[in-house]
């Protein structure tokens, strides 16, 4: 969750209010999470370089994008495209989903419609979150 409280810090909290950047921290940091990841509602991809955590996307409920992070170093090197091209097709082959989904953080959303996302609905706040749901339709090839 460093990786993730660093990257969200630099990139992800200018856009947000002061609410959102503390329900943010609070959410990574809270045990219940980590319940959850034990019981296997969340799933955990990370990619790796010589021993360090570059990158993570986490899966909630088998098709929900929960936490997508790369380290800063790393940006635009295709760790984030790498981490979500091997989520979707263990998805599709393993989970038997045919679409993830994600609340995209407003300095994301770029990257996620150029991998072929679609906003299901307007920009929406939630405890100080700002987000755009999205929609990935999965093909079988």
């Amino acid at each position: 969750m460093k990786l993730a409280w660093e990257t969200f810090v630099r990139f992800n909290a200018p856009d947000y209010s002061q609410e959102g950047i503390d329900n943010f921290r609070k959410f990574i940091a809270d045990d219940m999470l980590r319940k959850m990841f034990v019981a296997g509602h969340y799933q955990l991809f990370v990619a790796v370089e010589e021993d360090k955590y570059v990158g993570m996307l986490s899966l909630r409920e088998k098709k929900h994008i929960s936490l997508l992070f790369v380290d800063r170093n790393y940006h635009r090197c295709g760790v984030a495209t790498a981490l979500l091209r091997y989520v979707s097709e263990y998805a599709l082959a393993e989970e038997g989903v045919d679409s993830l989904t994600v609340n995209a953080a407003p300095y994301a959303t770029g990257f996620y419609h150029k991998r072929g996302f679609c906003d299901t609905a307007p920009e929406t706040t939630t405890d100080g979150i700002r987000y755009y749901p999205m929609e990935l339709k999965l093909n079988r090839q």
